[in-house]
C-alpha cells in the first residue's frame, strides 16, 4: 500500500512539475494575407491571419472595423454593408501585435455576379467513380491543394452579359438563361470589362478550381454529379432539357450553394487542355484546346459528372457553351 501511494504521489508531482515548467512561446508578429481589398456592397470575403511563430502558445486575436457601417467582420469573415472605406485591424491578445487591411467598398455594378466563398483544401482530382471515359482522360486520380477563392453562384446569364457588354450573342433568348455561343476569347473580353468597372480581378476558373467547387469543396460528400448522385436532381441534360437551356438556379444546388455545375451549359476553364497522364498540376503553359467542364443540355449524363473533361478550340462558340467566373481571395 505504501509503495502504491509513493508511486502515485511521484507521478502526480512529475505531472504538476511538467505543466508548471512548460515553456510558453511568445507571439512575435502577426500578418494578414492582404493589406488592401476591394469589395462591392453585399459582398462577403475572408481575411486570413497568420500569428508567428506558428507554435505560439496564445494565438487568439481580436478583429475590429473602424467603420462598421461600411464593413463588419467576425473571425476574419467580412460583410460589405455600404459604400466607403474602412480599416480592419487584427490584434493579438498577447503582446498587442497588429496588422491592418484597407478596404474599399463600391456600389454593386449592374451585371456583377453573386459569388460563393470556396474554402481551400486538398481533394482527389479525376475520376473517382466507375464511369470514367474509356479514353482515360480523367486518370490518374491525383491530389490537388488549392487556396480559398470565390466562384459565381450561377453561370453568367444573358442579363449580366448585356449589362456589361451591351450585346447578346445567345441562340436561346432570356435574361435568366445562361449566355452561350461564347468563345474563350469572348469570355476574356467580358472579364476584362468587368474588372475595369469593378476594380477587381475576376478570371475564369482553373480546371482544378472548377472541379473542387463542383465537388462541394470542403463540404463535399463525394457525389457523382455536382450536388447529387441523381443527375435529374441537379442538371438539365439530354434526357430532360427538351433541347434548350433553362433559367439558372432551377435545379438543386450543390453542397456549397452553387448551381448548374452539372448540365445546362458547358463551361470554359482557364487552362489549356492536356492529358493527366503527361501533365497533372499546375496547368500547362500553352496548348491548342482549352478545357471545358460540366456537361450541357445537349449532353448525356456521363458528361455531367464532376470529373468529366472535354476540350474546345478557344475561338469556337457553340449553343451549349458558356462560362462562370472566379475571384481570388
Amino acid at each position: 500500500m505504501k509503495k502504491y501511494l509513493f508511486f502515485s504521489l511521484f507521478y502526480l508531482f512529475l505531472f504538476v512539475f511538467t505543466i508548471t515548467c512548460k515553456k510558453e512561446i511568445s507571439v512575435v508578429d502577426i500578418r494578414l494575407h492582404r493589406t488592401s481589398l476591394t469589395l462591392s456592397v453585399g459582398d462577403t470575403g475572408i481575411l486570413i491571419v497568420t500569428v508567428l511563430p506558428e507554435n505560439a502558445t496564445n494565438k487568439k486575436v481580436l478583429w475590429v472595423s473602424d467603420n462598421p457601417a461600411v464593413i463588419s467582420i467576425v473571425n476574419g469573415m467580412l460583410i460589405a454593408k455600404g459604400e466607403g472605406t474602412a480599416i480592419i485591424t487584427v490584434t493579438t491578445l498577447e503582446n498587442d501585435k497588429t496588422a491592418n487591411c484597407n478596404l474599399q467598398v463600391n456600389r454593386k455594378v449592374e451585371g456583377e455576379p453573386e459569388m460563393i466563398i470556396v474554402k481551400g483544401g486538398t481533394f482527389p482530382m479525376g475520376c473517382t467513380d466507375q464511369d470514367c471515359f474509356s479514353d482515360r482522360r480523367e486518370e490518374p486520380v491525383h491530389n490537388v491543394t488549392l487556396n480559398h477563392f470565390k466562384i459565381s453562384k450561377y453561370p453568367i446569364t444573358q442579363k449580366q452579359w448585356k449589362a456589361i457588354m451591351g450585346t447578346n450573342p445567345s441562340h436561346f433568348k432570356g435574361d435568366n438563361l445562361p449566355v452561350e455561343q461564347i468563345t474563350w476569347n469572348d469570355a476574356q473580353e467580358f472579364i476584362s470589362t468587368l474588372n475595369t468597372l469593378t476594380g477587381k480581378n475576376y478570371r475564369l476558373p482553373t480546371e482544378a478550381e472548377w472541379e473542387y467547387a463542383a465537388r462541394g469543396g470542403h463540404k463535399g460528400k463525394g457525389y457523382k454529379y455536382s450536388g447529387s448522385n441523381d443527375v435529374d436532381d441537379v442538371a438539365w441534360y439530354l434526357n430532360n432539357a427538351d433541347q434548350t437551356t433553362h433559367p439558372v438556379g432551377t435545379k438543386a444546388s450543390n453542397e456549397l450553394g452553387i448551381y448548374d455545375m452539372s448540365g445546362n451549359v458547358l463551361e470554359w476553364c482557364d487552362d489549356w487542355y492536356d492529358s493527366y497522364s503527361f501533365h497533372i498540376y499546375p496547368p500547362v503553359p500553352t496548348g491548342i484546346y482549352r478545357v471545358c467542364r460540366g456537361g450541357a443540355w445537349s449532353a448525356g449524363s456521363e458528361y455531367c459528372r464532376v470529373s468529366a473533361r472535354t476540350q474546345v478550340l478557344p475561338n469556337n462558340f457553340r449553343i451549349h457553351l458558356g462560362f462562370r467566373v472566379v475571384l481570388p481571395i
